[in-house]
């Protein structure tokens, strides 16, 4: 399933059909670096991610290896631990989960790879405990945020 939702750049959404598992991948104007840093740099973070409507609420952050990090995008809290945060690689291994369906949660890798032109490839992979919760986590509405998000990141690396 590939979802697109805007007229603008938008990220790929792609669910397996045999494994519970989505992949999104998007492409900046931006070398991978500067994209990297803006999904481990607390105050970048909370300027771009989510949807338009909402202010991002930084509870905790600490984007390291066995680091952890709390957030809000308007009432709703996220969770996580990041497993590994390699920047040398530009990678990132966490966990993610909504406060709002307690014990239900996915793992996630994200890479930024450099593209040429000085634009980049972002590609997360998420993996969920069940095809239902693949289900779940695609009719969320998902795609709103995650578009709305990037967009402006894509704004925000501008400067």
């Amino acid at each position: 399933m590939s979802t697109n939702t805007n007229q603008t750049r938008e990220a790929t959404i792609i669910a397996d059909p045999d494994l519970p598992k989505v992949t999104i991948t998007r492409e900046f104007d931006a070398p991978a670096d500067k994209v990297f840093t803006a999904h481990v740099d607390p105050d970048i973070f909370a300027r771009w991610i989510g949807p338009n409507q909402y202010d991002v609420t930084i509870d905790r952050w600490e984007a390291t290896t066995g680091g952890s990090y709390r957030y809000a995008t308007g009432e709703e809290w996220f969770f996580g631990s990041f497993h590994e945060v390699q920047p040398d690689q530009r990678r990132i291994v966490q966990t993610w989960g909504w406060e709002g369906l307690p014990g239900a949660v996915s793992l996630e890798t994200c890479t930024v790879t450099d593209l040429p032109d000085g634009r980049s490839l972002l590609t997360s992979v998420s993996l969920v405990d069940s095809m239902e919760a693949q289900a779940a986590m695609l009719a969320s509405g998902m795609e709103v945020g995650i578009n709305d998000g990037y967009a402006k990141l894509d704004e925000l690396l501008k400067g």
